[in-house]
């Protein structure tokens, strides 16, 4: 348990030594205008330099919490957006009540990669949490 403790630790320092706290100042004319276009209502905006290019975390009214990755030319890399139970597409919510029983949909994120969306859904059943994801098409997969 100790070892895990620390591994924990040293996993979660060594995330934030990657990224880096950044004005708005600092982030290049060509992310913040792609940004700027992509998100006009956003609020909350945080930036972070990142290996291979920026993070932006923010809030929209439509969605609680947004984190999306450009890389250092304004292309979008990943878009991370958390979503509430009631916008996951029926045959998710049907796999759930269906095998698992018992448990509550804690989390859900809808994450776009490289043209392709995957839902991630923590559930829980009291100490036990399980992390499922789907593709669009509301198929589990690994």
């Amino acid at each position: 348990m100790r070892k895990l403790f620390f591994l924990f630790i040293f996993s979660g320092l060594s995330t934030f030594s990657f990224a880096q706290k950044l004005p708005k100042k600092e982030v290049p004319s060509v992310v913040l205008n792609q940004f700027q276009i992509q998100f006009p209502k956003a609020f909350d905006i945080e930036w972070e330099k990142t290996t291979n290019g920026y993070k932006v975390e923010f809030d929209t009214k439509r969605s609680k919490d947004h984190e999306v990755w450009y890389s250092i030319e304004g292309k979008v890399l990943k878009h991370k957006e958390e979503l509430s139970e009631r916008n996951l597409p029926q045959t998710i919510i049907n796999y759930i009540e269906n095998n698992y029983k018992g448990y509550k949909i804690d989390d859900v994120d809808k994450i776009t990669e490289k043209g392709k969306v995957v839902y991630q859904i923590e559930v829980e059943k009291r100490a036990n949490e399980i992390i499922l994801r789907f593709d669009e098409k509301g198929n589990l997969t690994p």
